[in-house]
């Protein structure tokens, strides 16, 4: 931050103020309205969870329901506008049907997000070309059966119909077919924008098993739901940003289902179309950044500074004090040394978000990570005023100048201060004249000079 850095901040954080007061500064995030666009990331979000465990002819699923129960609760917590639970033979083949093919596709938007959860039996048949393909198993039907699964065609041509941008299939299952290549989970590389993440489609599939494996029933919960459960309550933010995409939800599970069955499931997970990732958890959009967290001691200084210059573009926007903070706070973390974003925390908790022995402490290290930048003494300066301790602020202003002699809006500071409670009228009005001679225009340094000049003699009669 160089020395007229400051004084443009200040001015900032005067218009700043000004918006806290009439009630719009502050918020965790700052959306504008859109016409056609949700304010928030998604307009509705909508779920099937569908968990058979007593079928009419097949063998029972152990766990199934109670699976299913505890996938419904956590997409509740999670804030799903609506969630369709289909349990025993509620999940009928005509019924499971008439959902995917009618009931979704009329109801569900382009900014909506849909989840479609299976706890039940899946089955193989071949197509033409003797290739296998796996099939959802209804309440209805049979393992050894297609005649009234739901087939991996109708999974498709559902995915396809459905106007949501946004979709995510778990099966509690080994089923698998999809033409893809090898199911990679997407890298988190690069993401720097929620926006970006929404606005791409993406329809994403996770199962319990890899091809061939046996996945585990027992009374109770299976392991893959209580790997999801787990997941999206906070388990599957693996960068700690704040956010949970599926894609981490996908390492996260695979990784609790490997060690739980010890190797006896390997959950798969499939890009089925789009480059997009449903986002599960929207955390602060500040946070959003997921790429990988540097390493090297370049690439955290490199980030620091990104962090900074981005929680400084907030304020001059007047957007979210909070967020800058927060960018800040992770540039500190990146590089402690990092004097500028000092600087800039204390302004912050000393005008805008109010917390004065914050405001010091982060004044005083930017003194001692950046003794060069008049900008930490003055920061520190200004704290120790609005505490009452005037020596103290008197001597880091002296600093100030010492660093940067020409800093004026140091002398007006120093003005004020020696004329409001410092009681020393000489000092203030010699640093309100330098304050002019600088090219400072305040009207009160102006009549304190002007009334501080001798009077000319009066001429002789």
């Amino acid at each position: 931050m160089n020395a007229s850095l400051y004084p443009r901040v200040r001015r900032m954080f005067v218009g700043l103020v000004a918006l806290c007061a009439a009630g719009t500064c502050g918020s965790a995030t700052m959306v504008h309205a859109q016409v056609g666009k949700p304010e928030g990331l998604y307009y509705k979000s909508w779920a099937v969870v569908v968990g058979i465990e007593n079928y009419l002819v097949a063998p029972k699923v152990p766990g199934a329901v109670e699976s299913a129960q505890a996938m419904a609760t956590a997409l509740r917590e999670l804030g799903f506008d609506e969630v369709i639970e289909l349990r025993d033979k509620e999940a009928s083949s005509r019924h499971l049907l008439q959902i995917l093919n009618d009931y979704l596709p009329r109801k569900v938007g382009r900014q909506d997000r849909v989840l479609f959860f299976f706890a039940g039996h899946a089955g193989i048949t071949q197509d033409a070309q003797s290739k296998e393909l796996g099939y959802l198993v209804p309440w209805d039907a049979q393992p050894n059966n297609s005649a009234k699964a739901i087939t991996f065609d109708q999974l498709k041509e559902f995915s396809r119909r459905s106007a949501s941008k946004h979709m995510l299939m778990l099966f509690d299952a080994n089923i698998y077919g999809w033409e893809v290549t090898a199911p990679q989970p997407l890298s988190l590389e690069g993401r720097l924008s929620q926006e970006d993440e929404t606005e791409k489609r993406a329809i994403q599939v996770l199962t319990a098993a890899e091809k061939e494996e046996t996945v585990g029933h027992a009374p109770g919960q299976s392991a893959f739901v209580t790997a999801l459960v787990a997941g999206l309550s906070g388990a599957a933010d693996l960068n700690k940003n704040g956010w949970i995409m599926a894609s981490e939800l996908a390492v996260q599970v695979k990784q609790d289902v490997e060690r739980t069955t010890k190797g006896a499931q390997h959950p798969q997970f499939v890009q089925l179309e789009g480059d997009g990732d449903v986002i599960l958890i929207e955390g602060r959009k500040g946070a959003f950044q997921a790429g990988k967290e540097p390493t090297s001691e370049a690439d955290r200084m490199r980030e620091a500074r990104i962090q900074y210059e981005q929680a400084f573009a907030l304020l001059q926007r007047q957007q979210s004090a909070e967020e800058a903070l927060e960018r800040l706070n992770r540039a500190i973390g990146y590089d402690p040394s990092f004097g500028d974003a000092y600087v800039l925390k204390s302004y912050i908790r000393l005008e805008v978000l109010p917390n004065l022995e914050e405001s010091l402490l982060a004044a005083r290290a930017a003194v001692q990570h950046a003794p060069q930048n008049p900008d930490s003494h003055y920061s520190l300066a200004l704290a120790l005023e609005k505490k009452g301790q005037y020596q103290d602020a008197e001597q880091a202003m002296q600093q100030a100048l010492v660093v940067n002699p020409a800093y004026g809006d140091v002398y007006f500071s120093l003005d004020v201060l020696y004329a409001d409670h410092l009681n020393d009228p000489q000092k203030s009005v010699d640093a309100f004249r330098r304050y002019l001679e600088l090219g400072g225009q305040s009207e009160r340094a102006i009549r304190a000079v002007q009334s501080s000049a001798p009077k000319a003699d009066n001429p002789a009669p």
